[in-house]
C-alpha cells in the first residue's frame, strides 16, 4: 500500500471523529455557559474537562487538513465563557431589589454601651457523672 493510500483510509476515519469531538466540545461549551451563568463552578469545572477531551478529538480532523471543526470547539469555549460571565452579572443584578440610602446624618456614629451584668461570682459547674463501659466481649476474635 502506497503513502497515499494510507493517508486517504486515515483520513476517512480521522474526520468523522473530529467532527463528533467537535460536537462533544460545543454541547460541554453550552453546559459551561448555563453553568458560569447559575454560578455552579464545580459543574463548569466539569463540563471544561470533557471539552478539552472534545477539542482533543476534533483535532484528528486536522489529519485531512479540515481545521473546522478545532476552530468550532475552541471558539465555542470562549464564546461560552464571555456569554457566561456576561449571563451571570446579568442575573445577579436583575435579582437583587433596589434597597434606600440612608443618609449619613441619620445612623449613630458609635453604636450605645449597653448595662452590663456584674460578675463577681463564677459561675458554677455541675461535673457529669461519668460511668465506666463494660468490656467489649462480642466482635471479631483474632486466634494467633
Amino acid at each position: 500500500m502506497s503513502t497515499l493510500a494510507v493517508t486517504s483510509a486515515l483520513a476517512s476515519v480521522f474526520v468523522p471523529i473530529g467532527i463528533a469531538g467537535a460536537v462533544i466540545a460545543l454541547i460541554c461549551a453550552l453546559i459551561v455557559a448555563f453553568a458560569l451563568a447559575r454560578g455552579a463552578a464545580g459543574l463548569a469545572g466539569g463540563a471544561v474537562g470533557v471539552w478539552i477531551v472534545g477539542a482533543l478529538l476534533s483535532w484528528a480532523s486536522s489529519f485531512a487538513d479540515l481545521w473546522s471543526p478545532l476552530l468550532v470547539s475552541v471558539g465555542a469555549l470562549g464564546a461560552a465563557l464571555v456569554i457566561g460571565a456576561v449571563l451571570r452579572v446579568l442575573v445577579r443584578g436583575r435579582g437583587r431589589a433596589p434597597q434606600p440610602v440612608e443618609s449619613r446624618a441619620e445612623t449613630p456614629l458609635a453604636p450605645e454601651p449597653r448595662a452590663q451584668e456584674s460578675r463577681t461570682q463564677p459561675s458554677r459547674v455541675t461535673p457529669t457523672p461519668v460511668r465506666p463501659a463494660p468490656p467489649v466481649t462480642e466482635g471479631v476474635r483474632a486466634v494467633a
